[in-house]
């Protein structure tokens, strides 16, 4: 195998591929990067044997071919060298080495057999549909940070992509919940998407899907089966074995009778809190809400640190409540409002609140309250 390749294409395509390389392996193949050279081809593939990534980018290709290297020292060898250098790598199949030569930089990597490389089996995909970039990018977006990291509660470590009765009929639907708090966003539902069976998106897939959706301008295949999802641009390929459980019936915890209605500017309400926090106990961060007419009163009170108020004005016209929240959990979710105002919906000091976008509907944040 010998090819050369621009350093900007072959850092781009390396540090999609080894991000999803795990750090610490027992397989040591699993360190490596499968790159297979064909005709003005390469693509590098990497697996944790859970995902699977596939960038392919455009090279010089003088013979044809396939090896595995180290996915961490290649990407830092490619990232160290200078901008706009062509970079020639090249094995001869027998040696086990692969040699990577960049103007006056020569540099010589191991290799393992590549049919050592574990290929994810291809699935029977039963839905097949395309959605733009920026489409898919705000449901994961939106959802992530309610992803539970609760090992036991596996079947929470994930996205729920499924499609649900929408606003304005069937939609795309993304739920994330921990428990404490839980996000609900919909998108218009593709065509082709109608028989798509519901499927938990692991939380690493979550992040490094993040990676192919950033041009607006690109639309994104995908793929879905009971037992896998797959991602895909024309350079990108991602693949991903789903979490193996049910998801809740989250619609159960989406309070819908909340009559108590705040309005707020959500930007002035995140900064709030975030400077009243800055007293809590780190332990608990709860703030207190202290609602009347027209006004919110933030308050902490931290009996190792001291206490901290401030007040603002709102657009609240029901009877005072006082309530309290995790202050995270109130700057997670007001930093997800893309418009001016974020509307929050009570019932009581002990029951769920629900949160959502001014009028929009199409993005629903439920939190559990504190005791305060």
């Amino acid at each position: 195998m010998k090819f050369s390749i621009e350093r900007g294409a072959l850092l781009k395509a390396v540090g999609q591929a080894q991000s999803v390389v795990e750090r610490r392996n027992t397989i040591p193949i699993l360190a490596n990067l499968l790159i297979e050279a064909e005709d003005a081809t390469v693509s590098f593939r990497a697996t944790d044997l859970d995902i699977e990534v596939v960038d392919k980018a455009p090279a010089t290709v003088e013979r044809a071919g396939a090896t595995t290297v180290p996915a961490v020292t290649l990407h830092e060898i490619v990232r160290k060298l200078p901008d706009g250098a062509l970079v020639e790598l090249s094995d001869d199949g027998a040696s086990g080495r692969l040699t990577v030569v960049a103007g006056r930089s020569h540099f010589t990597l191991a290799t393992l057999p590549r049919e050592d490389f574990p290929v994810m089996a291809s699935s029977e995909y039963t839905s097949n549909f395309t959605a733009k970039a920026p489409v898919l990018r705000r449901l994961f977006d939106k959802s992530k940070f309610a992803i539970s990291t609760e090992e036991t509660r596996y079947y929470l470590n994930g996205v729920y992509m499924h499609v649900a009765a929408g606003e304005d009929g069937q939609a795309l639907r993304c739920v994330a919940t921990d428990g404490h708090r839980l996000a609900r966003i919909d998108a218009t539902l593709p065509p082709g998407a109608e028989t798509m069976p519901g499927v938990i998106v692991p939380r690493k897939t979550v992040g490094e899907l993040r990676k192919l959706l950033e041009d607006d301008e690109v639309e994104i295949a995908v793929s879905v089966s009971e037992t896998k999802v797959r991602f895909a641009t024309p350079e990108i390929t991602l693949t991903s074995k789903v979490i193996d459980g049910t998801f809740p019936d989250y619609s159960r915890v989406i309070p819908v009778n909340n009559a108590r209605r705040l309005e707020v500017d959500a930007a002035e309400f995140a900064k709030a809190v975030d400077r009243v926090a800055t007293v809590s106990s780190e332990r608990s961060r709860a703030v207190k809400l202290a609602l009347e007419e027209d006004r919110l009163t933030l308050s902490v009170t931290s009996p190792d640190s001291g206490a901290a108020e401030e007040e603002l004005v709102v657009a609240y016209g029901d009877e005072r409540l006082e309530i309290g929240f995790n202050a995270k959990y109130l700057l997670e979710i007001a930093g997800q409002v893309d418009r001016e105002n974020a509307v929050f919906l009570f019932n009581s000091s002990g029951d769920p609140t629900l949160m959502r976008e001014g009028d929009d509907a199409s993005a629903v944040y439920v939190v559990m309250p504190m005791r305060v």
